[in-house]
């Protein structure tokens, strides 16, 4: 993929996610009906669906079994897809090396557009570098802030992970926490780590990461039990997702601890659990928009040449916090799958 004809600009500051999620569904739309899929679900957020010659799109991600983040990713996506007459192809595994096959699969397939998540950046280079010099573009979404421009990509969509666990560190000062645990659930994810150390940067008291095997639940919900029982001083333990959340609600209350719970990103169990008091908080960073965004960028790409963020600056889509003040506004789109 050729960059060089990409104006060059100073890095920008942060960009107004949803602002642009409001262009990108108005543009290049014609006045006939969605696709069948997004009728049917009640999700085609657009007002036609483009007249554009059909494309094919791969969307693959570290997706691990059973984790219901990505069906909210996938979401967007796919309503982006029947938006813009795009085909897309969805994949996914945990492992790198694995991701890394995918995405030559993909290029295998001749897709015209890849999106890739980059938890482990070294393991998807080359990938990503056989799909450019195939000429076909490659986005990012939600993981990899730091090094898809440097790895050749057109765009980026997500949050940038340190700057939300230090804005969640901060929260925590604000609640008097003194004793932090950050529970993460895949050791080596960039993203992740980032968001702990984040939170260790701005967060006046204690904190300590304890990494549990996010692929085996009950093995993360006695994890969990067993530090809190080995450490009664620890008054909060920050999650790195929402089904770790729940589970860690289930650990303070089987091991007797006082500890509050709060995480990264939603669900709709996630803001019923925050409705009733049992989460504090969550950091939302809206995967919908990550997928929507993603794909209808490829399609804007093709055709009109655009750039989202200019091919200089990340499109940021958190960190936005939820709690009891605006859950209730929120649960109604978590309910459909959507945030």
């Amino acid at each position: 993929m050729d960059r060089t004809s990409r104006p060059r600009s100073r890095r920008l500051p942060v960009l107004v996610a949803a602002a642009a999620a409001t262009a990108l569904i108005v543009t290049g739309c014609s006045s006939s009906s969605g696709g069948k899929e997004a009728e049917e679900s009640g999700e085609n957020l657009a007002a036609g669906k483009a007249s554009t010659p059909r494309m094919t799109v791969a969307l693959v991600t570290h997706q691990a079994p059973g984790d219901t983040f990505w069906d909210i990713v996938r979401k967007g996506a796919e309503a982006a897809a029947a938006k813009d007459n795009v085909k897309l192809i969805y994949s996914s595994s945990p492992n790198a090396a694995d991701q890394a096959n995918l995405v030559q699969n993909a290029i295998d397939q001749k897709v015209d557009g890849i999106a890739v998540t980059l938890a482990k950046p070294d393991a998807m280079k080359e990938a990503v570098t056989k799909a450019e010099k195939a000429g076909i573009p490659v986005v990012g979404l939600n993981s990899g802030v730091d090094d898809w421009k440097s790895m050749g990509l057109l765009s980026y969509f997500g949050q940038d992970e340190g700057i939300a666990g230090e804005a969640l560190g901060n929260r925590l000062n604000e609640t008097g926490a003194k004793n932090a645990v950050c529970v993460v659930q895949e050791q080596g994810h960039v993203g992740l780590e980032a968001r702990c150390a984040g939170v260790k940067k701005t967060f006046k008291g204690k904190t300590e990461n304890l990494y549990v095997n996010g692929t085996d639940m009950p093995s993360v919900k006695s994890t969990i039990n067993a530090k809190l029982k080995q450490d009664t001083s620890i008054d909060e333990v920050v999650t790195l997702g929402a089904p770790y959340a729940l589970t860690a609600v289930q650990s303070v209350s089987e091991a007797g601890s006082k500890a509050k719970v709060a995480t990264f990103d939603l669900n709709k169990d996630l803001t019923g659990a925050i409705e009733k008091g049992d989460i504090e908080f969550a950091v939302d960073q809206q995967p919908y928009l990550q997928g929507y965004l993603a794909v209808d960028t490829l399609w804007l790409y093709k055709n009109n040449g655009n750039y989202s963020g200019g091919g200089e600056a990340p499109v940021l889509t958190g960190p936005a916090f939820v709690d009891k003040s605006n859950v209730e506004a929120i649960a109604k789109f978590a309910a459909k799958g959507t945030r």
